[in-house]
């Protein structure tokens, strides 16, 4: 069967919904992975694609036995691959050992006893030749359930309907990366970022682009000693500062490579921010940083760097631009 392809819907960042409509959502864990979209044609084969369109399915060569799990019955299915740490908990830097390895299945392969990942599927948007996308959200969560899809390298956790504050609260206490609340009557919007789902994560950060750096000092010669960030917004790339720790010695020197690679003679920021001795690169890499607060103007308080987000594109950090950067 030729399945057809769909971009996955995304959630808005926002807090739990009002107390009197509590009822009318579900919540669910936010996964700290990768999202893909899972094609099982029913002939035993799996194609994962990422965000971004990529296939990617040779990267996670133990999630290849998915495609076996419904027989001869097709389905296109939404989720996440993460990479549990000791307690189960999804690491998005372990997983990032695993998320290059599409073209190279030999390593892959070789990776899986190193650091297995898990695929968590909450949704399910074609079924045996019918799309699912304009039936509501209860209905969906009620086909995924009823294909019992468990299994050593996958799982359809449970969803919980009213309890936001609760799930939310169980969420902190266990030192998960947040909740996803989603309307019980909403449908699937492909590629659209929709506030029928609202995100809450339990740390306060953001995803920006990297659009130059400034060399370190001392021991840090060479290498960079801040990173100046920007995110997007009304089809601009606005500068909201810098960030100068957080990083690895590793990381750094991984930053350093890739810095050089992307080096600019052109500002990507409008407008130009003042910042002398600053190196310019074209915006191309996405990082996710921590951060206290925004001053007026949107700059980052006391930020620092958290991790690279090689599964998002520059244009998808638009997604968290407060409203003085607009």
């Amino acid at each position: 069967m030729t399945l057809p392809l769909i971009a996955p819907m995304l959630a808005t960042p926002g807090t739990l919904p009002p107390a009197a409509q509590d009822a009318r959502w579900a919540y669910e864990t936010k996964q700290d992975g990768q999202r893909v979209i899972g094609y099982l044609a029913g002939d035993g084969t799996l194609v994962l694609r990422a965000r971004s369109g990529q296939d990617i399915t040779a990267a996670y060569p133990e999630l290849h036995p998915l495609g076996d799990a419904l027989g001869a019955t097709a389905a296109v299915l939404d989720g996440e691959v993460i990479a549990p740490d000791e307690r189960g908990r999804g690491d998005f830097q372990r997983l990032q050992s695993r998320m290059g390895l599409a073209h190279a299945p030999g390593r892959a392969a070789r990776m899986v006893a190193e650091v297995p990942v898990h695929l968590v599927l909450f949704d399910v948007l074609h079924l045996a030749g019918d799309p699912l996308l304009r039936q509501p959200y209860t209905r969906r969560r009620e086909a995924l359930t009823g294909l019992g899809l468990a299994g050593p390298f996958w799982s359809t956790p449970a969803a919980i309907t009213g309890h936001g504050e609760a799930a939310l609260r169980a969420t902190r206490e266990h030192g998960l990366e947040g909740l996803v609340c989603k309307r019980l009557d909403s449908v699937y919007e492909p590629g659209v970022r929709s506030r029928s789902w609202i995100k809450i994560r339990n740390i306060r950060a953001v995803d920006v682009v990297v659009g130059g750096w400034l060399p370190g000092k001392g021991r840090l010669a060479g290498l960079p000693g801040a990173l100046l960030l920007g995110q997007r917004a009304a089809g601009r790339l606005r500068f909201v500062g810098g960030v100068g720790a957080g990083w690895s010695d590793s990381e750094r020197t991984e930053l350093a490579a890739l810095l050089r690679a992307d080096e600019s003679a052109v500002c990507p920021f409008d407008p130009v921010p003042k910042v002398p001795g600053a190196h310019w690169v074209r915006p191309r890499l996405v990082g996710e940083v921590r951060f206290s607060t925004r001053t007026r103007a949107g700059m980052l308080r006391q930020p620092s760097w958290l991790r690279l987000r090689p599964d998002l594109t520059p244009e998808e950090s638009a997604a968290d631009i407060p409203d003085d950067l607009v």
